[in-house]
């Protein structure tokens, strides 16, 4: 299967970090593809992020594993979908139950935030998991990684990702962070 660069490129050209008033464009520096994952340094000035995605699964969309010099054990998860329309505003679009599953794992339930920041042509789906560690374990060693998102009652959203090179995507994402911070 050839490796799907032109689209996770054209993501990471197009990848966006709310700030308070617009979208901030940061600098990607030191991407390394690994399968269906790849691994990044994200750059503004000084401030610096790495994050392991995986874009390679949906043409709007990619799954995220990011850290921070200095919290770099406190990890978070984010999706981002391409809406095709700049968003007029920074806010929280929803808070919706969330289910997270490798293969046929333990189900990690949470919660997920639908926000939107002014300037980005998408939004964001940031997890709250109590058991976020075990997942990111049975990540390093699935196959697929299946969401579900309740965004009504009656209104599941269901989006599956690869995990082929998960392991070696999220290790180098953590270790250049440990080696910044």
């Amino acid at each position: 299967m050839p490796t799907p660069i032109l689209p996770a490129a054209l993501l990471l050209a197009t990848l966006l970090i709310p700030t308070a008033t617009t979208a901030t464009v940061y600098n990607t520096l030191d991407a390394e593809i690994h399968g269906q994952w790849q691994s990044l340094t994200l750059i503004l000035g000084e401030e610096r992020h790495y994050r392991a995605l995986e874009g390679s699964s949906y043409s709007d969309a990619f799954f995220s594993v990011n850290a921070t010099p200095g919290a770099c054990e406190r990890l978070w998860l984010e999706l981002r979908v391409d809406l095709g329309e700049r968003q007029p505003e920074n806010r929280v679009v929803n808070r919706v139950p969330a289910d997270l599953r490798v293969d046929h794992d333990t189900i990690h339930s949470g919660e997920a935030e639908f926000i939107t920041e002014r300037g980005d042509s998408g939004f964001y789906v940031q997890f709250l998991l109590e058991e976020q560690a075990l997942l990111l374990t049975e990540m390093r060693q699935g196959e697929t990684l299946r969401l579900r998102m309740m965004r009504t009652e009656d209104d599941p959203w269901f989006m599956t990702f690869s995990l082929t090179g998960a392991e070696a995507a999220l290790t180098r994402a953590k270790r250049l962070c440990k080696a910044r911070g």
